[in-house]
């Protein structure tokens, strides 16, 4: 079922709207794609949003996870990379399905068959891992500007707010050159990270070896431990840092940047077919890019010699000719590129982030309470909350050796994400809800295949997330100390039991508001499905 267009009315002074129309109106159907085009030429109308998709894909959050997980089991976890990607292109597939068949991205679509109250505690959720998202780009960028120009971390901080102005400018020059500075800046990533493994020379057999699944890439066992952490600790990093919920709300919308006529099923299947194909190609790259970070780990560092896998650590370990693996990487480390390759890498990949944040929170504040305010605001108001606890953080540390300042920043990255396994289950099952019903997208509704594997691969996050939550070093007990001892520990494993309660009774209101919805619209509009048929039959 589509939602009505149009209806905004001016709420809060005229710069903040009421808004339950089509999603991001002002990009919604704007890019024209002429038809009987060549495969080529039509895919290529359609690239662009899978790029703004794949910027999740390489958070700056990720890295060090891919970077560690090198370090201490060779290619061993290239399997669970390989893996993680593929449950992203099946998740990001059915979200951009969902907003074409539809007309509404992930969080209208939510908010239609949910209750009010429901509808903003949902959002606020979702505002928490945006955010939480967010202090990683604070921290990635501010960091990458202290490495690039010596600038004091504290100043830099206060610069990542000016990103804004970015945020300004973009709003001026189309949807389409957004796109394209996206891709620009991926490419930058790309490029930084291949040429150092490049120059590692990395062991090419071992690494396709290590795309095929083995047990023990999920070993929790001690005689698989290296360096204080099992197999199975840093899949789960690899695999947690992956999907990231603002993804999925994202691509249901700006899949709708191009212009298709919703009655006609051909150029709806038409449409939905080269989003996915862009998807597909974009998350391809996603893959390399985590790939090659994992092989840096492997190829570029000598085993074992990184033990500050904070983005500082890394900064430092490519100029430290000691814990290089080869000769050619040595002479090129000697010039300082590698380690200035790497800081461009971090701030291209935090501006990319900025634009792809930006975007989803406009989103999710339109879909679950309907308002909207300039892009330009929207990221001022996340940006000042984001940058918070990062000011707090470097305050505190400031009078205590760097290294004190740089570890604490990494754990307050770190500790940030885990509001990303919160808010993941609250997408990812109603979006699978809603793609398996027959009602809600006639012949677009999941296959078989497609439906028991999305089932497993939720099941399969939600639980991997949850279990991370555990332990004398999970999640939780980050936020109580960084040397817990055993009744902290205790402490946290019980937090951890009442979050997953409160976690699990919200997603049963969220299924029961749904499926009851979707039961009183089935009978107001109990010919809907035969018409929408009887359309698609023309």
């Amino acid at each position: 079922m589509s939602q009505n267009a149009g209806k905004h009315r001016s709420h809060m002074g005229g710069l903040i709207k009421y808004a339950n129309g089509e999603s991001l109106q002002e990009i919604n159907g704007t890019v024209e794609v002429p038809k009987n085009l060549g495969f080529w030429k039509t895919l290529f109308k359609y690239s662009g949003p899978g790029a703004l998709v794949a910027v999740g894909y390489m958070d700056p959050g990720n890295w060090s996870t891919s970077i560690t997980g090198g370090q201490d089991f060779g290619y061993l976890l290239m399997s669970i990379v390989l893996m993680s990607s593929l449950i992203a292109m099946l998740l990001q597939y059915m979200a951009a399905k969902l907003g074409i068949v539809s007309r509404m991205d992930l969080a209208q679509a939510i908010r239609a068959r949910t209750s009010k109250s429901l509808g903003i505690i949902l959002w606020i959720l979702t505002e928490l891992a945006i955010m939480a998202t967010d202090i990683a780009e604070v921290i990635g960028a501010a960091i990458a500007l202290n490495l690039l120009f010596h600038i004091p971390l504290v100043i830099s901080v206060f610069i990542t707010v000016f990103d804004v102005l970015l945020l300004l400018l973009l709003t001026f020059i189309g949807f389409r050159k957004i796109e394209a500075i996206v891709v620009c800046l991926i490419c930058v990533i790309l490029f930084v990270f291949a040429y150092e493994v490049i120059l590692s020379r990395p062991e090419w057999a071992n690494i396709f070896r290590g795309l095929i699944p083995v047990p023990r890439a999920f070993s929790g066992s001690n005689p698989a431990k290296v360096s204080g952490d099992t197999p199975l600790k840093d899949s789960l990093g690899i695999i947690g840092a992956t999907v990231m919920p603002h993804n999925l709300y994202l691509h249901s919308s700006i899949s709708q940047t191009r212009k298709y006529d919703y009655n006609d099923p051909k150029d709806v299947a038409n449409t939905v077919k080269f989003t996915t194909w862009d998807s597909n190609i974009q998350l391809s790259l996603a893959f390399v890019v985590n790939a090659l970070l994992l092989i840096m780990g492997v190829a570029v560092f000598k085993n074992g010699a990184v033990k500050d896998t904070s983005f500082f650590g890394l900064f430092q370990a490519l100029s430290n000719t000691s814990m290089l693996s080869n000769g050619i990487l040595i002479a090129v480390a000697k010039t300082g590129a590698l380690s200035i390759l790497f800081a461009v890498a971090l701030l291209a990949s935090g501006q990319n982030s900025t634009i792809t944040g930006t975007l989803t929170g406009q989103i999710i504040m339109e879909g679950y309470v309907h308002m909207r305010m300039p892009l330009w605001m929207r990221r001022l108001v996340t940006r000042l909350i984001s940058v918070i606890p990062v000011l707090i953080c470097v305050s505190m540390t400031g009078g205590e050796p760097a290294i004190k300042e740089h570890l604490a920043l990494n754990e307050l990255m770190e500790n940030s994400q885990v509001f990303l396994a919160f808010a993941l289950p609250f997408s990812m099952l109603p979006l699978i809800i809603l793609t398996d019903s027959k009602f809600e997208m006639g012949q677009f509704k999941n296959r078989l295949w497609v439906s028991i594997l999305g089932w497993i691969s939720i099941i399969a996050l939600t639980f991997l997330n949850m279990q991370n939550f555990f332990g004398d070093d999970g999640a939780i007990v980050g936020f109580i100390s960084q040397n817990p001892t055993p009744s902290q520990v205790s402490l946290a494993n019980n937090l951890s039991w009442f979050i997953i309660v409160i976690i699990m009774a919200l997603l049963i209101w969220t299924i029961y508001d749904m499926y009851k919805t979707s039961k009183s619209l089935r009978k107001e509009y109990p010919n809907a499905l035969e018409a929408r048929q009887e359309n698609m039959d023309k």
